[in-house]
């Protein structure tokens, strides 16, 4: 897998603006549901992207059934799909958004040959991570108490 550096994906997060999220979920205790819903509590524009939903409104935007219907610029795409659905997401990002500047690749979501293919093209590539805990990690929002810190109070 490869070592992103911190500056890397701060930098990827930091000129990020619209986000393409394919396969998001209208169930909110899902994983792409909550993902997407914090990139656009943090600023981002999240264009959602899942054939199953194509129509339906969330998070005040039109839920579209491929990265075909999305006419606006998009920066980012970030994908919820098994790792052996993603060449052909990637290769339909390519040839619709000339802006595009990241393919991001959720947790367990990892595809060498669509990376490369996107990479050649001069496209940053995130595999295997999620940009809501890399957000919370690098703009210092993660809360996590003593014991996941490995510091313990005294007071205990």
């Amino acid at each position: 897998m490869p070592d992103y550096s911190d500056d890397h994906l701060k930098g990827i997060l930091q000129r990020t603006k619209v986000v393409a999220v394919v396969g998001v979920s209208m169930n909110p205790v899902r994983p792409s549901y909550y993902v997407a819903r914090y990139l656009g509590l943090k600023g981002f524009w999240v264009i959602p992207v899942n054939p199953g939903h194509a129509g339906k409104a969330l998070f005040g935007e039109t839920v579209r059934g491929s990265l075909s219907e999305i006419s606006e610029p998009v920066d980012m795409v970030d994908i919820f799909r098994r790792s052996e659905a993603v060449p052909p997401i990637v290769d339909e990002a390519l040839a619709r958004f000339s802006t595009l500047r990241t393919i991001w690749m959720q947790i367990g979501v990892e595809n060498e040959q669509a990376a490369d293919k996107a990479q050649a093209r001069g496209i940053d590539v995130v595999m295997n991570r999620c940009p809501k805990i890399e957000y919370q990690r690098l703009f210092g929002e993660l809360r996590m108490g003593g014991f996941a810190t490995g510091i313990i109070s005294s007071k205990l």
